[in-house]
């Protein structure tokens, strides 16, 4: 089974909230967190490690469990498989302008083709987002993240969207599921192995 887990990450931008996780991190994050810049980026580095040590004491799951991170904006995301052979990837993007040239340019012509074909510019927006947390879940699932080519598969969107084409070093079956909160203006969605993924997106755990 896989589950989905988001977090506001907002809390972390007071300087007393941010020290209090900070200071429970390994080593190896906090040289993460260090080298970031901006208040926004370190709390999203120290809030998603937060978010899975939340999620591995609540819910037993072990510290070598098939786990994917992401974030963007005001949110930390972090998807878990109970078995750690499980492929998985996830990804939260806030929805911003549409990037038409980077679809048009890194996107596959069927993709491009249907955002498109969508007559406004929200359409095509929101379709572009929800296209790049899609291919973006899969490249991270692979374990190649932004080095797989992000044209070398495809994907058709359906409830759920599948895979049409893919490498063949990639040749197992992936499955989709995508989420969404009401009023809050991100795309989420995860990708995995394993048929078997939680449709509910869990949100009780709070930074």
């Amino acid at each position: 089974m896989v589950r989905a887990w988001i977090a506001e990450a907002s809390p972390l931008y007071e300087r007393e909230c941010y020290e209090r996780y900070y200071r429970t991190l390994p080593e190896f994050r906090r040289k993460k967190a260090d080298a970031l810049r901006s208040v926004e980026m370190k709390a999203q580095s120290v809030g998603v490690w937060a978010l899975w040590m939340k999620i591995r004491r609540e819910y037993g799951l072990p510290e070598d469990s098939a786990v994917n991170f992401s974030h963007s904006g005001e949110y930390v995301m972090c998807a878990a498989a109970d078995s750690k052979s499980v492929r998985v990837g996830c990804d939260l993007e806030k929805i911003g302008v549409f990037r038409e040239n980077v679809a048009r340019r890194f996107f596959c012509p069927e993709e491009y083709e249907t955002i498109m074909k969508e007559k406004t510019e929200e359409g095509r927006t929101q379709l572009f987002y929800r296209y790049w947390v899609l291919k973006e879940s899969f490249m991270k699932a692979t374990g190649r993240g932004m080095a797989l080519p992000v044209n070398s598969f495809c994907i058709r969107l359906g409830e759920p969207p599948v895979l049409i084409r893919q490498p063949a070093e990639f040749s197992q079956e992936h499955y989709y599921v995508e989420y969404k909160i009401d009023a809050v203006p991100y795309k989420m969605a995860v990708c995995s192995t394993d048929k078997e993924t939680d449709i509910g997106l869990h949100m009780e755990l709070k930074l």
